[in-house]
């Protein structure tokens, strides 16, 4: 089996349905020779029903022959962490100051997500949980069982 000969791979975040020839997408792309529009036509077609702002990380293989193809994965898990705890942005001094929290449900939920990204199936699921606890650390959110959650929030009353 021959395969193309690949001349690049682009790695890009780019906002759900909303990839133009603007930066970060037309010059990555254009360098390469790669035709835009169709990239943007296809993305946007099949990223229609994300929500908006979802930045998807897109892997981009260019060949010589100016074609490419490109595989979509899920958003980082950072995005689905400040979704869960409610927040804008995370803590500026994480270790220090707690901007927020989430449950182990929440952590369990995005975990099984992000699995279902392609080659990731034979990951398991534990060592997903666990990297999203640190990445829960590193932001400033605390992870909470349920039970620790309902007593903080009747406390809070």
């Amino acid at each position: 089996m021959s395969s193309k000969p690949v001349l690049t791979v682009i790695k890009l975040l780019v906002p759900a349905g909303a990839a133009k020839p603007a930066p970060p997408v037309g010059p990555a792309l254009g360098q390469h020779g790669l035709n835009i529009m169709s990239f943007c036509k296809d993305f946007n077609a099949k990223t229609a029903d994300y929500k908006a702002n979802v930045l998807v990380p897109v892997k981009i293989t260019a060949y010589q022959d100016k074609t490419f193809n490109y595989v979509m994965r899920s958003p980082p898990a950072s995005f689905f962490v400040k979704k869960a705890a409610g927040l804008s942005s995370a803590s500026t001094r994480p270790g220090h100051i707690v901007a927020g929290a989430v449950t182990l449900k929440h952590i369990y939920e995005i975990a099984k997500v992000k699995q279902s990204d392609p080659g990731q199936g034979d990951i398991p699921l534990k060592s997903f949980c666990q990297s999203i606890m640190g990445t829960c650390r590193s932001m400033g959110i605390k992870v909470m069982t349920k039970a620790e959650m309902e007593e903080l929030e009747i406390a809070e009353k």
